[in-house]
């Protein structure tokens, strides 16, 4: 492992948990729209999130970190630097991009994610709300990407801590002025942006899926028209939220 992604790494959880909080305080006193669900919801989430940070020193991190080195070696020198680690982190987002996409276009793969979608209210809890089969499995795909595309560890770890801190801001419900969250908005992806992939409008649930750059769903056509309004339902539809270990056990249960 090079200084620079040490560097990345050492920090990453103290800078994810500074960002957490800036912006759950933020949210409670500039909230968009009023809160729902209480601290039951957030302890919920919660027990959700302790268990992925888990998984990450321990399968996440050794899996990414063992890809990489087995990378294939065809990179040209003029990707190096930092050019490499934008075009790196341009790539990389496209193909979370793809990956999102999926994770609700495939019934197998959707049976994990929806654990996500079934929160009934979106604050920085549900950026990390993810059920840890979803977890394994995108760290999975993405040790494919990194062999397949020669990516260095380096560039692995910063976008990952770019990815949680984008999620944690448009999963928030922080209110932002129109004509900054509309300038926000024409590059990254904002809480405006996101509460319609999170509306429990199964159209809308399967629009909006860029994780940084917002115009990536511009490009492949899976924008959604609709606005958000304070009254927008949220979740899954026609499904209600379970508690912690229901959720942990719902990928695996039988569907009727």
């Amino acid at each position: 492992m090079d200084l620079p992604a040490q560097q990345l790494l050492q920090h990453k959880g103290l800078l994810i948990l500074a960002w957490i909080a800036l912006l759950f305080a933020a949210e409670r006193l500039a909230p968009a729209v009023p809160r729902r669900g209480g601290w039951v919801r957030v302890l919920r989430n919660a027990v959700l999130w302790v268990l992925n940070g888990a998984l990450s020193p321990l399968i996440v991190v050794p899996v990414s970190l063992w890809a990489a080195s087995h990378a294939l070696g065809w990179r040209p020198d003029w990707l190096g630097g930092w050019q490499g680690l934008v075009f790196d982190v341009l790539v990389l987002d496209m193909l979370i991009y793809w990956w999102h996409r999926l994770n609700h276009e495939i019934p197998f793969l959707w049976r994990f994610h929806e654990v996500h979608h079934l929160d009934e209210f979106l604050d920085v809890t549900s950026a990390v709300r993810f059920h840890f089969g979803e977890v394994l499995l995108s760290a999975g795909a993405r040790a494919i990407v990194i062999i397949l595309l020669g990516i260095p560890f380096t560039s692995v770890i910063l976008f990952e801590v770019l990815v949680l801190l984008s999620a944690i801001f448009h999963h928030s419900n922080l209110k932002l002025p129109p004509r900054l969250e509309a300038a926000l908005s024409r590059v990254i992806v904002t809480p405006s942006i996101h509460w319609i992939h999170h509306h429990a409008i199964r159209r809308d649930t399967d629009s909006n899926y860029a994780t940084i750059f917002s115009w990536w769903d511009l490009v492949f056509r899976s924008r959604s028209a609709t606005r958000r309004t304070p009254e927008m339902k949220i979740g899954v539809e026609n499904r209600r939220d379970e508690e912690a270990l229901p959720l942990i056990a719902l990928p695996f249960r039988e569907r009727h």
